[in-house]
């Protein structure tokens, strides 16, 4: 049935980046919903930021697009344009190959509710543009994804 019911999606938290660079994103939460459709061209991802939460560090892809759709509460959007205050209704998109860093942060004092929507292409990878770190596909030796921008691996958590 394509009707989706966001409760049957699990409820994931927190980051796989590498400390200390999961501290801002640590309270995060999302829920899958494209997966319960069985989309596989693209993610569609309901992202819950509480009060003082970060929906990533600031990146870019090279490889995938990104939207971004205000649900509920406000945020900041933080791009290397400057920031821009978001409210329910209020979208962004991030084109593929664009190095535009961006993120959103909830500043206010109740949570923010994102719709993101990503396309899923292999091989993407991006930067971080604050931060000493890039990421890529898991490596399947090492189980790597994030690196120094020199190519050193981060550990991996």
């Amino acid at each position: 049935m394509p009707k989706i019911d966001p409760s049957s999606s699990p409820v994931r938290s927190g980051s796989s980046y590498p400390a200390p660079f999961d501290e801002p994103v640590r309270t995060r939460t999302w829920q899958r919903l494209g997966d319960l459709a069985g989309l596989t061209q693209f993610g569609v991802n309901l992202v819950r930021l509480p009060p003082g939460a970060w929906s990533s560090q600031r990146h870019f892809h090279m490889k995938e697009d990104e939207f971004v759709w205000i649900l509920d509460g406000e945020v900041v959007m933080v791009t290397d344009a400057g920031e821009v205050p978001m409210r329910p209704g209020d979208s962004a998109g991030f084109a593929a190959g664009a190095r535009d860093g961006h993120h959103f942060q909830n500043r206010s004092a109740r949570q923010a509710t994102l719709l993101v929507v990503g396309s899923r292409v292999d091989g993407d990878h991006g930067e971080y543009s604050d931060i000493d770190m890039t990421f890529g596909p898991e490596e399947p030796a090492s189980g790597v994804r994030y690196k120094h921008k020199d190519g050193r691996p981060y550990p991996k958590r």
